[in-house]
Parts: structure tokens; C-alpha cells; sequence
């Protein structure tokens, strides 16, 4: 297992601790947002190692994302359960993070492709990650900022859909 790969598997294991520093811990705003940066701060750096040291893997390729993804919607759930963002960004996040998903197991058992993230990809998880910060701390603007970053998630699944398609037919 390469760096990269070990980056991402770090990622999986920060979200049942940025759950329970949220909900249990005094104070656990500030850690749970740490956490959460910590995690953002993997991503970018095994990224950035993957591509400058080739240690690009299929592995890394399908489990990175997910690794976001679930850090993501954990993090949405949870601000959901404390009442500072409402249901629908949750549900909206959910189906197009889940259509993601088969979309790229399908492509993946049927072409051994994977669709690696693009920019709009890449914008989206960076603006929810600073939506979420200010949501996470009750900061002005949180909630717009969601919305914002929900819209262009909603443009990244539809660029998405059309390379799916495009791979799909090859």
C-alpha cells in the first residue's frame, strides 16, 4: 500500500472520530472542525503525491472519492441533526453521491475504468468543506454557501453522467 492509499485509509478512519468529537466532546466544534480540515488536508496531499510520484492506483482512484464522500455526508448529517442545515441538501447529496457511486462500480466491472475527479468535482468538495466550516460554527452565511455548493455538485454530477455515458458506450 502506497502513501497515497494510506492518506485515504486515515480519511475513513477521522469520520466516526469527527463524529464523536461533534456530539461528545466539550467544546467539540473546534475539534470536530479540525478533524474535518485535517481531513481536507489529506485529500489535497495524497492527491498531489499520487499525481507527482505516479503512484496513481485503481484502488486510490475509486476509494478516494469515497473517502470525501462519506466524510462529506457524515459531516451533512450531523450538522442535520443538530438543526443547522435542513433535509434537502442531505437528500439531494445523497442521491447524487449514490448515483456516483454505481456509476463508477458498474463502469469499473464492466470497462476496469474509473472516472478520476475533475474540476468541478474538485470546486464542489472545496466549497462544501467551507460551507461546512462556517455552518459548523454557526458563522454568517453557512447556509447560502450549501446551497452554492450543492448547485455545483449538482453541475459536476451532470458532467459526470455524460462521461459515464461516453465510457459506457465504448
Amino acid at each position: 500500500m502506497n502513501i497515497p492509499n494510506v492518506l485515504t485509509l486515515l480519511r475513513f478512519i477521522l469520520i466516526p472520530i469527527f463524529v464523536y468529537s461533534y456530539f461528545y466532546i466539550t467544546d467539540g466544534n473546534i475539534f470536530a472542525a479540525i478533524i474535518f480540515i485535517v481531513s481536507g488536508i489529506t485529500d489535497v496531499l495524497d492527491g498531489y503525491i499520487a499525481r507527482h510520484y505516479n503512484q496513481i492506483t485503481k484502488m486510490g482512484i475509486l476509494m478516494d472519492p469515497l473517502a470525501d464522500k462519506l466524510m462529506i455526508i457524515t459531516v451533512l448529517v450531523s450538522l442535520w441533526l443538530k438543526g443547522i442545515i435542513p433535509f434537502f441538501i442531505i437528500l439531494i447529496v445523497l442521491i447524487k453521491e449514490f448515483s456516483m457511486i454505481i456509476g463508477a462500480f458498474i463502469l469499473y466491472r464492466k470497462k476496469d475504468i474509473a472516472i478520476p475527479a475533475n474540476k468541478y468535482g474538485k470546486a464542489t468538495t472545496l466549497l462544501f468543506y467551507i460551507a461546512i466550516i462556517f455552518s459548523i460554527f454557526g458563522w454568517p452565511y453557512g447556509l447560502t454557501l450549501m446551497i452554492v455548493a450543492l448547485l455545483l455538485a449538482l453541475i459536476a454530477f451532470a458532467i459526470y453522467s455524460i462521461e459515464f455515458k461516453f465510457y459506457n458506450r465504448q
